[in-house]
């Protein structure tokens, strides 16, 4: 292909879908699209933008509705075999064998791919080396890490060397640390003239493509290079200090309901908001007697103004207050403690003798890299694994002797969608009210709550499997709050979630938390961190750090880059890790 030509070109593109319900559902209405041979670009939207459904079109996996699309000059309607042919494809689950060792799955796909063992003895170096799985050829790839089989996928579907690259949402559930090595991996091969399209719900990706499209309710809203979007936002973006004492999740929820504010962020102990005023700040937006200092837009700025400028309700999420407060103790009581906890699997200590307290009321964040101990500790406290040693108290209770007494009291949502996907969404409500023991008139009081409070009643008779991701999300939360427990674990609730999604997620947690509740949760957005009162960073199931987001980030002082929690993440684990690498040194 000459340099220069377009690798994907699509004209009024369109594609509707039947619901179960029978509703149609029009995922992509007349959208064009331009991606040049050898750039590297990002789709990017909220839940339902028609992302993967555009990704699907351009690998020939389905048929558009309308319109034209041509894949390295093929008609995708007349010949998708022959696209499928030239590139690769990695979808949001990648269909790795977990039984089978690196290599087993490597070679698979080699199989599959018709991929010669000449080719194949000058292709794996390379990707041993690209991905540094090197040394685990032999492990099984149902042990590996998050990270580790995101980029052993990826070395799947580079055994044959594509023309162009296709990566459904590469990140999601991944920790900064393999984000940023996956990330290196799809700049080399761009390096290396191979044309990439992907999509993504972290935006400060999209900032470093050469191409950014914007999707919205199946609409095109931009295409172009990021700066030309990040410019929306030029003259708007600015900071806010807090007053003392205040979270900065707190102002930020109430600035989201001022009507002059596009968005705001918790960002290093302050606020980052983008005004809707081209003059800036008024005394009328809330922002009197605050100091307020402006900033250079990002592109997620940009992405904000876009959404307000398409759909002026949705820029800006508004919450219902979902729960009143609980009858339990005064703020400050401890209410989860943990001391030398450890678990192990046979010899290997997937927790090991780790301690932290977390008072009522307060947002405590567990941070670590995939395969840090997070969810094996989250088990723990919910009463779902016994630990192996170790004190664990929950809401006052012993789990070693109560662990059925303690569940009563805790609301849990698992890293992945855990409900009945064939059940409608008002048949797994009623399943969890029954089996919290709600009755009668009770019970009704709390379905009626978790339609309202959640907008689910558009949607009450589709089965949940079918939800948006977005709408699975709010399920999930609806039915873990079912019986207003005291505590609330949340484990990775965001992943793959975008930014209006975990806007309206957080605005939840902060009133939950305004409402007494206590809430643990794990994320791998570390600007999230941001709306914890404190939080731990653990790796190999050990503690390395604790304490409030500001006494995190100090950590991050040392590195090149800025004060970010992602920084401060980095640093924290890398140190850790060096150090353990470390011959010791005994004295004589």
């Amino acid at each position: 292909m000459t340099a220069g030509a377009f690798a994907i070109r699509g004209r009024d593109v369109r594609k509707t879908f039947r619901r179960g319900t029978g509703e149609t559902i029009v995922a992509l209405d007349d959208v064009e699209l331009d991606i040049r041979h050898g750039e590297l670009a990002a789709l990017v939207g909220p839940d339902g933008a028609g992302k993967t459904t555009l990704i699907r079109l351009v690998a020939g996996l389905m048929a558009a509705d309308g319109g034209t699309l041509e894949v390295l000059g093929i008609d995708a309607a007349s010949d998708p075999q022959q696209i499928q042919d030239r590139i690769g494809y990695m979808p949001q689950k990648f269909g790795l064998y977990e039984d089978l060792s690196v290599q087993e799955n490597l070679d698979l796909y080699a199989d599959l791919h018709g991929v010669s063992m000449a080719e194949r003895r000058e292709r794996y170096p390379r990707l041993m080396e690209m991905t540094a799985l090197g040394p685990f050829t032999k492990r099984q790839a149902g042990r590996l890490s998050g990270g580790m089989k995101q980029k052993l996928g990826l070395a799947c579907t580079l055994v044959r060397v594509p023309e162009l690259l296709i990566l459904d949402e590469p990140t999601v559930g991944v920790d900064p640390l393999s984000r940023r090595e996956l990330w290196e991996i799809v700049r080399q091969l761009v390096d290396d003239g191979m044309s990439v399209l992907m999509s993504t719900s972290y935006l400060d990706e999209a900032e470093r493509c050469a191409h950014v499209v914007v999707l919205h309710e199946g609409r095109l809203l931009a295409s172009g290079d990021p700066a030309s979007i990040t410019a929306k936002a030029s003259g708007r973006s600015f900071v806010v200090k807090p007053r003392a004492g205040e979270p900065a999740r707190s102002l930020q929820t109430r600035l989201l309901d001022e009507p002059g504010i596009i968005d705001a962020v918790p960002q290093a102990g302050q606020v980052r908001l983008v005004h809707g005023s081209e003059d800036g700040t008024t005394d009328e937006d809330g922002l009197a007697g605050f100091e307020v200092t402006p900033v250079a837009p990002r592109f997620e700025d940009g992405f904000m103004m876009l959404l307000r400028e398409s759909s002026p309700s949705d820029a800006a999420t508004h919450a219902a207050v979902p729960l009143g407060p609980p009858a339990a103790a005064p703020d400050g009581d401890v209410v989860v403690e943990v001391h030398d906890l450890v678990r192990k699997f046979g010899q290997f200590a997937a927790v090991d003798h780790v301690s932290f307290e977390v008072k009522r009321r307060q947002i405590f964040g567990l941070l670590g890299p995939n395969g840090a101990g997070k969810t094996t500790t989250f088990r723990m406290l919910c009463g779902l694994l016994p630990a192996t040693s170790g004190t664990l108290r929950v809401a006052g209770v012993d789990l070693h002797s109560a662990r059925a007494a303690a569940r009563q009291r805790v609301g849990y949502v698992a890293q992945k969608f855990s409900l009945y996907g064939q059940l409608s969404v008002t048949e797994n409500l009623e399943f969890f009210a029954s089996a919290y023991g709600l009755r009668g008139r009770r019970r009704r009081e709390r379905l009626e709550w978790a339609m309202e409070q959640f907008e689910l009643s558009p949607l009450a008779d589709l089965p949940s499997g079918q939800l948006p991701g977005g709408y699975k999300q709010r399920l999930a939360m609806a039915a873990a709050l079912m019986h207003e427990p005291e505590i609330l674990f949340l484990d990775e609730p965001t992943s793959g979630a975008d930014p209006l999604a975990r806007r309206e997620f957080w605005r939840r947690i902060t009133a939950l938390s305004d409402k007494g509740v206590t809430v643990i949760i794990t994320t791998h957005f570390m600007e999230e961190a941001e709306y914890c009162d404190r939080a731990v960073i653990q790796d190999a199931g050990r503690i390395l750090a604790q304490g409030t987001p500001a006494e995190l980030r100090a950590h991050a002082e040392a590195t090149d880059g800025p004060p970010t929690m992602e920084n401060a993440f980095i640093a924290i684990i890398e140190k850790a890790r060096r150090a353990e690498h470390q011959p010791s040194h005994k004295a004589a």
